[in-house]
């Protein structure tokens, strides 16, 4: 696997707008226009529509990722990280697997922050177990090639020890940390709430 150089770390940098928390230099804008740009948009109906307009995915409405933004925003958000990351970076990814892992990545359908909540092992451990969870639900609920199964057994990679396999993994570990930390910040706010297909 390629190790990215200073450059090539600059360059993601600057694609994804990663300045620091400086209210002065950093744009919380960058989530809300992707979400408004019409080619993502497209990419996301186009790989991501099966699942997009499905009962299940939409229940993850449902439950509250960071902050105030729930699961389905989140995993949107990572969807268009990772696309924009891609295209950006010239990784040639493949579309549809990166697209479809992204938005399953964080498929385990309970609420993470309720101890009682059934599926819940312990809110503290959430970070290590759910990759395992989404993926069997993700099995469960649609057709999965290799590259999708590692996206989402991998997303939390160094948590999941063993590194993602493909490029497509990669592109969505570094677009979900991305994304975990505009809403953890609370620099974006949850706002989707029509179905996204």
């Amino acid at each position: 696997m390629h190790r990215l150089d200073d450059e090539e770390k600059e360059i993601i940098k600057k694609v994804l707008d990663v300045k620091g928390y400086d209210p002065d230099a950093f744009d919380p804008e960058i989530l809300n226009d992707m979400e408004e740009n019409e080619e993502y948009r497209r990419i996301l109906s186009t790989y991501g529509g099966e699942i997009l307009g499905s009962e299940q995915f939409i229940k993850l409405k449902s439950f509250i990722q960071h902050g105030n933004v729930t699961v389905y925003e989140h995993c949107i958000h990572v969807a268009l990280c990772a696309i924009k990351l891609n295209n950006k970076m010239g990784f040639h990814a493949r579309m549809r697997e990166l697209v479809r892992g992204a938005l399953l990545h964080d498929y385990f359908l309970y609420d993470w922050h309720n101890a009682e909540a059934p599926g819940n092992i312990h809110p503290k451990l959430h970070g290590f177990y759910h990759p395992g969870i989404a993926l069997r639900n993700a099995t469960r609920d649609f057709s999965l090639s290799q590259r999708e199964k590692d996206i989402i057994r991998k997303h939390m990679w160094p948590l999941t020890i063993v590194p993602p396999r493909c490029r497509e993994a990669w592109v969505v570990c570094l677009a979900d940390k991305y994304a975990s930390t505009l809403e953890t910040l609370k620099i974006k706010k949850g706002k989707i709430v029509e179905n996204y297909a």
